[in-house]
This record gives structure tokens, C-alpha cells and sequence, in this order.
């Protein structure tokens, strides 16, 4: 009879020898940053947004929303980072499952050839053949993981498995506004083209009026020339601005990860100026320095000195005596007919302990290995945190200046077009040359242009600051989607 209890009650004792570990207790280090922003910038007196999370309650605008969809689907990078997630998720599966016995199953059988006389059996020199036959179960060098040599390393694996796991979700912050600033910087050149294709219109125009004036004797051929060099200077920057539009095109198709469909691109067509799209919006005021420990990449800095931490504890259990059994239950016999017959049943169980003597200082090394790559981790942390806080006091800076440099770009558009009406009605009316129209036509052109990369500029510092205050701006912290009790240890 096999004898099940023996093998059951084995792994029953090693299982309960297991629990204790070295690692040592983890304290957060402490904040290296100040408890609020710079007192130079601050958010809105809006607090419509006091508890924004969702992108999606950021991101309003329709077309937008859509794109970023489809890269949260396709996106190339995303995939990679998530299938980076899925590698460290089957690789604590591996550490953890070595704090249980392996248990396999085995059938064999031992035949050797002997010669009779050597044994004094016989005159004979004609050999007689040994059998055994055995088949059974059991585990081989399982290591009872009495001081967590193995727990420390099954930690450390899943602390690291949560740092991929967070960085995935900096990725995909990073991929949502990379899709956002895509879509404004193909809005921005597509108002800059019209307005191109407007000024070249007007350039024209007045090519064929300084020519027409000059064969009749009004005008002179310098005048001729200098609207002929401005016709053809916006000729040039009509081609930059259509190969920046099909430039940024592309690019944000990268980011989406699959080509745009006939919907969105005509979606696209509809938005002649950033002013179409959606606005996001503002951060409320009095936000606390602390919040900014929601970022995804603060959280998988921190885990991942966790797991250097954990790292500790397996160097310090690999000075203490390590214990390994192996078992087995089954049966045997001499005779195949006879191996499941009663009285045929077959146990063993060996244990063995090695402790270590000398070791020309190796577990040592490791040891002070495994603390200073702790310290690392701890200054990497700092310097994460302390470059989030730059991050955020970046935006926040910014948010109120482009504001102000919008209101003064808006003023100027106003004052050029005046200048450039008024230079050209005194250059129709014969009292200045051409060269005071086509000045002020610059003056004008520039206005407008510098008015759509301040706004481009201003609407991607808003999505840069909701980046940095990692995607949101709630007061509590985000928990991990999975933690260590829901494996089993």
C-alpha cells in the first residue's frame, strides 16, 4: 500500500517552517522638496476641477477623445511596456512558486547482468540478471525557506513587477499627451497655412496693382521688385507650413498606432484654429507640493527601492544554514507483476543542511552589494521627486505668463492690422511708397503667427502640467491594481 500521508505530512512540515523573513522594515524617505510651490506661481480661481482624474474629463474635445482611444489600443510602445508588465508578472510567479515543493511523479526500473561466480553461487559461469522496479511520487531538494531567503526574492520580484506595472501607466500618460500636443501642432500649422495662403492672396494681389502702377508711370520698378520678393517669400512659407501640417500628420498617426480613419481626418479638416478645439480645463488653486506623489513614476521608483530593500533581506538569509529535502512515496519491487501487490510500498526521506564556513567573503560582498544598490535607489527616488517638482513649478509658471503673453499677442494682431490697413489705403492714395505696406503687411503676418504659437504653447503647457501632476489633480493616492496578499505566499 502507498502511504500518501508521509509525502502530505513532509510537505505540511516544510510548508509551516516557512514565514519569516530579513528584510528589513521600509521607511518612504523623506520628501526632498519644499510643502508648496514657489510662491511666484500658483493655479486658477477656478475650482471646477478640483477633483479631476479621468483623462477623459480633461481631454473634452470629441475628436481628441477619439484619437486617444485608438492609441490606448494600438499605441506600439504602450503594447511593449504592456507586455514588459506581463514578463515581470510571470517572473514573480516563477520566484514565488519556488516556496513550494515540486512534486513529480516517477517510474523506473534498474536491470544489471551479473556473473554467477563471482558471487559463489554457482560453478556456472552463466550469468543471472538483478531487476528493480519502483514507481511513485515525491519532491527533490526542496528548500525550506526557514530564514525567507526565497520570500525576500519572491518580493523583490513582485515589488519589481509593480514598478513595470506603474511605468506602463506613465507610459500611457505620456502617450495621451503626445496624441494631444499631435493633434494641436496639426491644428496650429493648419491655421498658419490658411493664413498663409490669405497673406499670399493679398501679395498677390498687390504684386499685380505695384506692377500695374509702375507701367503707368505712378509707380517704380523698386517698388515692382520689393512685391515680387515678398510674393515669393510667401510662396516659401506656404510650402513649410503644408510639409509641416503632412509632418505632423504623421507623427501623430505613430502615436495613434494605426492610420487615421476617413471620419477623423475630416473631423480634423473641420478645426481651422485652436480656437475649435475643446479648451481643458484650469487648475484649481492652492494645490499641496505632496501631491505630486501620485505620479506613476514616483510610485515605480518607489517600488522599485522596495524591492532593493527586499533585496536585503535575501543577502542576509544566505548567511544562515540552508535546508533541503527530498522525498519520495511509491512502490517497488524485484518482480513488475508484483509492484502494486500489498506489502510492496517504498518510502524515503533525506534531508540535508549545508551551512556555509568560508567563502573568501562572498555572502559578504553581496550583502554590502545589496545596501548600497538601496542607496542608489533612494537617491534615484530623491531625484525623481525632486525633477516632478521642477516638472509641476515649470507649468505652473508658465500657466500664468502665456495667459498674459496671449492677451498681449491678441493686442498686437489688433494694432498691426490697423498699421497695414492704414499703409495701404496711404499707399493706394499716392502718398507713401510700397516699401511702408509691405512692413506693416509683415508686422501683421508675424502677429498672426506669433498669436498661434503662443496659444499652441499655452494649450501644451495645460497638458504638460496635467502630465506632471500625474493626470489629474485629486487628493488620494491611487492603489495598486493587485498587491502581495493576492498571491499566495
Amino acid at each position: 500500500m502507498m502511504r500518501p500521508s508521509v509525502t502530505i505530512l513532509t510537505a505540511s512540515m516544510m510548508l509551516a517552517l516557512t514565514g519569516c523573513t530579513m528584510i528589513p522594515t521600509y521607511h518612504r524617505p523623506p520628501s526632498p522638496i519644499a510643502n508648496s510651490w514657489p510662491s511666484r506661481v500658483s493655479g486658477s480661481n477656478n475650482t471646477e476641477s478640483a477633483s479631476l482624474a479621468n483623462w477623459r474629463d480633461f481631454y473634452r474635445d470629441p475628436v481628441l477623445q477619439d484619437l486617444i482611444e485608438t492609441a490606448l489600443v494600438n499605441n506600439r510602445d504602450l503594447q511593449i511596456a504592456q507586455h514588459q508588465v506581463e514578463a515581470a508578472s510571470a517572473q514573480f510567479d516563477i520566484e514565488n512558486a519556488a516556496l513550494f515543493p515540486t512534486l513529480n511523479g516517477t517510474a523506473g526500473a534498474n536491470v544489471q547482468k551479473m556473473n554467477s561466480h563471482i558471487w559463489s553461487l554457482s560453478q556456472s559461469d552463466s550469468p543471472f540478471y538483478m531487476r528493480q522496479y519502483a514507481v511513485g511520487f515525491g519532491i527533490s531538494a526542496y528548500e525550506v525557506d526557514l530564514w525567507g531567503r526565497i520570500r525576500s526574492a519572491s518580493r523583490a520580484s513582485f515589488d519589481r513587477y509593480l514598478a513595470d506595472q506603474l511605468g506602463r501607466e506613465s507610459m500611457q500618460l505620456s502617450i495621451i499627451a503626445g496624441v494631444s500636443t499631435a493633434m494641436l501642432n496639426w491644428v496650429a500649422n493648419n491655421q498658419a497655412l490658411a493664413i498663409t495662403q490669405q497673406v499670399l492672396e493679398n501679395r498677390q494681389h498687390t504684386y499685380d496693382l505695384v506692377k500695374q502702377t509702375a507701367n503707368v508711370g505712378t509707380g517704380t520698378q523698386l517698388d515692382v521688385a520689393e512685391a515680387e520678393a515678398a510674393l515669393h517669400d510667401a510662396e516659401t512659407n506656404l510650402q513649410i507650413y503644408m510639409r509641416q501640417r503632412e509632418q505632423t500628420l504623421n507623427q501623430l498617426e505613430l502615436l495613434v498606432g494605426t492610420p487615421l480613419t476617413s471620419k477623423i481626418r475630416d473631423e480634423l479638416d473641420h478645426k481651422a484654429s485652436l480656437e475649435d478645439v475643446v479648451p481643458f480645463p484650469d487648475v484649481p488653486e492652492g494645490l499641496p507640493s505632496d501631491m505630486i506623489a501620485r505620479r506613476p513614476d514616483i510610485l515605480s521608483a518607489e517600488q522599485v527601492l522596495k524591492s532593493s530593500n527586499d533585496d536585503i533581506g535575501a543577502a542576509r538569509a544566505e548567511f544562515f544554514p540552508k535546508i533541503q529535502i527530498t522525498a519520495a512515496n511509491g512502490t517497488a519491487s524485484n518482480n513488475i507483476t508484483r509492484l502494486f501487490q500489498s506489502g510492496m510500498g517504498a518510502w524515503n526521506v533525506a534531508p540535508q543542511i549545508t551551512l556555509p564556513l568560508f567563502d573568501a567573503g562572498r555572502l559578504t560582498a553581496q550583502l554590502h552589494q545589496a545596501k548600497a544598490h538601496k542607496r542608489e535607489e533612494i537617491a534615484r527616488y530623491e531625484k525623481t521627486v525632486q525633477t516632478a517638482f521642477r516638472e509641476v513649478a515649470d507649468a505652473l509658471s508658465g500657466r500664468s505668463t502665456y495667459l498674459a503673453q496671449l492677451h498681449a499677442q491678441s493686442a498686437l494682431v489688433n494694432a498691426g492690422q490697423k498699421q497695414y490697413q492704414l499703409a495701404l489705403a496711404r499707399f493706394k492714395g499716392g502718398y507713401d511708397p510700397y516699401l511702408a505696406t509691405l512692413v506693416a503687411q509683415r508686422t501683421l503676418y508675424t502677429a498672426q503667427l506669433g498669436a498661434i504659437t503662443t496659444k499652441l504653447q499655452q494649450m501644451s503647457n495645460t497638458i504638460t502640467l496635467y502630465k506632471t501632476l500625474g493626470g489629474g489633480w485629486t487628493d488620494t493616492l491611487p492603489k495598486p491594481k493587485i498587491s502581495i496578499e493576492n498571491k499566495i505566499l
